[in-house]
């Protein structure tokens, strides 16, 4: 095998810079954070012999044009880190640069040498040079004073190394060797020469707070009216909003609002055969009155959908709206662009179809056709529509049966005009991917947290979760309106519960399927189905959500848990505890300063009462094992005493399924008075 000759004029650098943390495929796709969010970096820096090294983290702020960069430091065994906050929205990118340092260097065998009694005269003639460089280098720079302030110290280790005395040469060369402000100087003015420079940058997406942090509520706007037998409108669905809002959500997610298909249109129950008054599937999109870009007449205008996304503004909630790439037989485009569709050999439009399963209400596009490229400028110029419409979240329907490429070049191109555009990617699919679509730059993700019951299940999928955090954002569902689980089915109240304190607390964005979820419907259309009896995707609901026993009172306190528990607002410093009891399961988070901690325990079992020992990991939570804390359980506003690591819990389902407590460390202040934080 022959070996490529690499040698040029300039020797290569010596430094080698590996294993760099975070990067996503080896710096493939970017790595994800929030405005605000640090990042931290670690690599191994590397180079022959005994030479130290210095290095910075050079980062560029998403927005900005310039770089700025932060002090790199070694922690142990050639793993350096340094760390440095984003500031705006967009991408942005860091990278390393890593050299000799050859003022350390010198140091640090000038102490080895004096320690051994050695002449140090040469030595001090070395550093003098090196140090008169770096002054000469600060001044040409700009920096006068400091560099006066190296040629003045060089003079001083050039005199000394005249003297007869060694053991002013000593005195000298000790001094050096211990001024620490000589060797910041020499930090901020270092030569650099041949540094090496990770390449490509890593770089970083980030998006605003609501990618990190949000509760979202699924509506249908046609259920909205109060009014048995009447379609909803858009002012009737701005009514609900102030209940919304009341909750504590941040984001209502609307179904497809545009006009519904009529051929084959969808009866009750997803019958196959329909009458004039059924409303049909809002996935099928497109009929006489347009397409994606329209709205359904029933339901209003685009004025009056505007006026609906101000309201929502002014109440602080953001309207998402469902992207749905998909045509019913009606749509314009089958008339417009029929080579946009795939064709059966007869030459008829091929429907959806998941055998034995058939959507005869819906046309697949074909991403691949020889018009691919009108196609997906079409596409996106839906999504450019609505977000001059004022929509900034959007909820993409089945983005894995659409091609990756696709994904990653609608995103990168809305959001280089948009960056504060969040696209939510509903992909119950095969792990990898979901783990790709995130990648490519979905802000979030549906996830598996429907299906996983089980203590054991649990604990494994968000352990998982936390190790991909860098790009795989989780979207935690209670329920959807095609997703109506086993657990809900046979728990009833309890199982609702549970699974709402689950999913506001192991994962920062969550949400549910409103009505349905407000007023535990658990009903199922066939033994072993997870689709709704009567379900509102094919039919117009009248919710009655003013019976005494719905959720919302529940709802708002662990929505109001959530906003002030900054504990709750990341996914970052889960952690699992000890139980010794299978039906119980026992975590916590923490903010970085420590300054908030929260531990939920829930009762998994919704037909029984569970107790057990919880034993605390306490160094996780910032408690020493001699220190008592109370436990404020921010669900009933019960208080608990708890000390050391071992502490009991019961849970019964009749009553309530789970405590969500604040810990409030015990402190002695200066003043000698006790209390609880």
């Amino acid at each position: 095998m022959e070996i490529e000759d690499t040698r040029n004029e300039s020797p290569p650098h010596r430094v080698v810079i590996t294993a760099v943390q975070p990067q996503v495929d080896a710096g493939r796709f970017p790595i994800k954070r929030v405005a605000g969010e640090k990042v931290i970096v670690e690599a191994d820096l590397l180079a022959d012999g005994q030479d130290l090294l210095a290095a910075v983290l050079r980062y560029r702020q998403p927005g900005k044009d310039s770089w700025a960069e932060s002090e790199m430091r070694l922690v142990e065994n050639d793993r350096w880190r340094g760390e440095f906050r984003v500031d705006g929205i967009g991408i942005g990118e860091f990278t390393i640069e890593a050299w000799i340092d050859r003022f350390e260097s010198w140091r640090h065998d000038l102490l080895k040498r004096l320690e051994a009694g050695q002449d140090v005269a040469l030595e001090l003639q070395a550093g003098a040079q090196l140090i008169q460089e770096t002054g000469g280098r600060a001044i040409l720079a700009g920096a006068s004073a400091e560099g006066k302030l190296l040629t003045d110290q060089a003079e001083m280790l050039h005199a000394a190394t005249q003297a007869a005395s060694s053991s002013v040469v000593a005195e000298a060369a000790g001094t050096a060797a211990h001024d620490e402000r000589l060797a910041a100087l020499m930090r901020r003015h270092s030569l650099r020469e041949g540094a090496t420079t990770l390449t490509p940058a890593v770089r970083l997406d980030v998006d605003r707070e609501t990618a990190r942090f949000s509760s979202w509520y699924e509506m249908f706007p046609r259920s909205c009216a109060g009014v048995p037998g009447r379609h909803g409108t858009f002012a009737d669905c701005e009514r609900r909003l102030p209940a919304i809002a009341a909750m504590g959500f941040d984001v209502v997610y609307l179904p497809p609002i545009h006009p519904i298909g009529r051929i084959h249109r969808k009866g009750k129950n997803n019958s196959p055969a329909s009458s004039p008054d059924d409303p049909g599937s809002p996935w099928a999109i497109g009929a006489a009155e347009g397409g994606h870009t329209a709205v359904h007449p029933q339901l209003g205008s685009l004025e009056d959908f505007s006026r609906l996304v101000a309201t929502a503004r002014e109440l602080g909630l953001e309207i998402a709206l469902d992207l749905a790439f998909q045509c019913a037989p009606d749509h314009p485009w089958v008339r417009e662009h029929p080579s946009w569709f795939r064709h059966r050999p007869d030459g008829i439009i091929q429907y959806a179809e998941n055998p034995p399963k058939k959507y005869e209400d819906i046309y697949p596009l074909d991403f691949q056709s020889e018009d691919w490229r009108g196609l997906w400028d079409a596409l996106r110029d839906i999504a450019l529509t609505w977000i001059r419409q004022g929509l900034r979240i959007f909820r993409v329907d089945n983005p894995h049966t659409k091609p990756f490429a696709f994904w990653e070049w609608l995103i990168r191109s809305v959001k280089e005009s948009y960056p504060e555009v969040i696209f939510l990617a509903e992909a119950f699919t095969r792990p990898k991917i979901m783990h790709r679509l995130a990648k490519l730059g979905f802000s979030l993700s549906y996830t598996y947290f429907t299906w996983r019951n089980t203590r054991w299940e649990l604990t494994q999928y968000f352990t998982e979760l936390v190790r991909t955090s860098d790009y795989f954002r989780p979207s935690l569902w209670t329920n959807t309106p095609d997703i109506l689980s086993e657990y809900l089915q046979f728990g009833g109240r309890p199982a609702f519960i549970a699974r709402l304190v689950l999913a506001a607390t192991l994962g920062a964005c969550y949400g549910i399927y409103g009505p349905a979820f407000e007023l535990c419907e658990n009903a199922p259309i066939a033994p072993g189905s997870e689709e709704y009896l009567n379900a509102e995707k094919y039919e117009i609901r009248n919710w009655n959500l003013e019976q005494p026993d719905n959720l919302s009172e529940l709802i708002s306190r662990v929505n109001r848990a959530r906003r002030e528990n900054p504990a709750l607002q990341s996914n970052r410093g889960l952690c699992f505890h000890e139980v010794d009891n299978d039906q119980l399961i026992a975590y916590s988070k923490r903010t970085e300063d420590g300054s908030n901690a929260v531990l939920a325990v829930v009762n998994l079992d919704y037909h029984s009462p569970q107790s057990g020992w919880v034993t605390l990991r306490l160094e996780e939570l910032g408690l020493r094992p001699q220190t008592s804390f109370q436990m404020h359980d921010l669900l009933t506003d019960t208080r608990y005493l708890w000390q050391g690591a071992r502490n009991y819990v019961q849970l019964d389902p009749a009553r309530i399924p789970a405590h969500l407590f604040r810990i409030r460390r015990y402190v002695r202040t200066e003043n000698d008075f006790d209390y609880y934080m």
